[in-house]
């Protein structure tokens, strides 16, 4: 483990990924036990103020702390982006290799299903979801969640094919493991690299989803704070608070970006044959 992260923390692109998302990471856990202000607490007489001492963010226009609304924004959006991706990899990783194992009509069955699944995106999905039960956090899980199980089905399906033929699965079968068996003592194990590196890639998208999702309405709501909400809010105010939409759209970028290039950078780590095709 000491000798990975040596190597890791030697690419840059997985170095600057982590820091940024060990910085994320900090903000929404420090946020369950402290935050400059109470992100519930309105102050009429403070609303819209810039950055400054006592407000580093500056306020929205009901005058809550920014800073304090993006660290418990990043709480919530790890939260759905977490739980979403925990949905894909739980139902589609086992899709995806039961396909591939018994294959026919099977494995064309299931893909086809997929499809379906994959056409809907996780906006309309949450659209639909949210027309039976209502707009929330937890809808918002689930749509991204479902929109994830046909990505990491077809990625372990596309792994799994290509590991049945190899030498060492002829001879786990030749030596009369089942499987079911195979699969889970030989398939998942040599498919786990790009399962870790799919999930940090599904985790950053999660994220823009979450914040898209809070954008229209869909997602976290009042009076929890959300990213794509803040973004929601301060699009009329931009003429004279600015502040109210940079914040939170750069909390998005910074945070997608440090997690893509975690992703990347872990992809080179690996498979090393990426980087001497690189070099």
């Amino acid at each position: 483990m000491i000798n990975f992260l040596q190597t890791a923390l030697g690419n840059r692109s997985f170095a600057t990924g982590f820091i940024i998302t060990c910085i994320v990471v900090f903000m929404a856990a420090l946020s369950f036990i402290w935050t400059p202000y109470d992100v519930t607490d309105l102050d009429i007489a403070a609303k819209l103020k810039p950055p400054s001492a006592s407000h580093w963010l500056g306020t929205d226009h009901f005058g809550r702390d920014i800073f304090s609304m993006i660290m418990v924004g990043a709480r919530n959006s790890i939260a759905v982006a977490l739980v979403a991706v925990v949905i894909g990899v739980g139902f589609g990783v086992p899709l995806g290799c039961w396909a591939a194992a018994r294959g026919g009509l099977i494995d064309e069955g299931l893909m086809r299903g997929n499809d379906v699944i994959f056409a809907f995106p996780a906006l309309l999905s949450a659209v639909m979801i949210t027309a039976v039960f209502g707009p929330g956090a937890i809808n918002a899980i689930i749509a991204i969640g479902i929109f994830n199980i046909p990505v990491f089905a077809r990625l372990s399906r596309g792994a799994a094919l290509s590991l049945w033929p190899r030498d060492f699965i002829l001879a786990a079968r030749a030596a009369g493991k089942s499987k079911a068996r195979i699969t889970v003592e030989h398939i998942v194990p040599n498919m786990a690299n790009l399962l870790i590196v799919q999930s940090t890639i599904a985790f950053a998208l999660g994220i823009i989803q979450e914040a898209g999702l809070a954008y229209v309405g869909l997602g976290t709501q009042p009076p929890l704070p959300s990213w794509g909400k803040m973004l929601n809010e301060a699009q009329t105010m931009m003429s004279f608070a600015p502040h109210m939409a940079i914040v939170p759209g750069l909390a998005i970028v910074i945070t997608v970006l440090g997690l893509n290039l975690l992703g990347d950078g872990l992809r080179d780590v690996l498979d090393p044959r990426l980087t001497r095709k690189r070099d």
